[in-house]
Parts: structure tokens; sequence; C-alpha cells
């Protein structure tokens, strides 16, 4: 009934930029928190940034002052902008949101997840 559909991955140089995007489809009727988790090789998956419906905004510390987290209520759709990226910022970056869609009845909220998009940051 719902997707989440990441974009925006790559390999940068330390020091680059990225800008993730996450859109979520499907007969949505609300999201409430939105958010980016990155899980590194051999590491358990950690929260990057969070972001409610009204705005407010949370950051994992290594990466306030860096990175920047909004979201378009409209196009239901959540994006990271990361900059001063490190080599240590290298992950799978997932994209996760709180969900309530409708389908005869309404269901939710529900935790979904994107599907992953790969950051590399080389040195």
């Amino acid at each position: 009934q719902v997707q989440l559909v990441e974009s925006g991955g790559g390999l940068v140089q330390a020091g680059g930029s990225l800008r993730l995007s996450c859109a979520a489809s499907g007969s949505i009727s609300s999201i409430r928190a939105m958010g980016w988790y990155r899980q590194a090789p051999g590491k358990q998956r950690d929260l990057v940034a969070t972001i409610t419906s009204g705005g407010n905004t949370d950051y994992k510390d290594s990466v306030k002052g860096r990175f920047t987290i909004s979201r378009d209520n409209a196009k239901n759709t959540v994006y990271l902008q990361m900059n001063s990226l490190k080599p240590e910022d290298t992950a799978i970056y997932y994209c996760n949101a709180d969900i309530t869609y409708y389908s005869r009845h309404y269901y939710g909220p529900i935790d979904y997840w994107g599907q992953g998009t790969q950051v590399t940051v080389s040195s």
C-alpha cells in the first residue's frame, strides 16, 4: 500500500556534498515523523536525523552543522543535505517514516523503510 523510494546516493570525495531524497507513495493519509538512518559495514543501523510533521528536527551529534534534514509535506518527501562529507559518513542510508494509510479503513501509524542508498566518501 505504501512505498518509500530513495535517491541521491553515490561516490564523493571528502569535503564534498550529496543530497538524498525519499518519496513516499501510496494511499497515504498522513505522515508523522520522517528520518534518515545509516548502517556502515559491520555496524548497527544508527539514527542520523529526524523531522516531525511540524518541522522540528534532531540530529546525531557527529553530523550536526554538516547535515540538514527537511521535508515537503505536499510531496510526501524528506531530504537530507549532506555537506563537508567525511570518510566515516560512508554507509547505506535508509529513509524511515511513520505513515497512516487508507484502504477502506485507516491503518497506522506504521513504520516504513526505504530500500537504502549507498553513500561512499573517499579520502
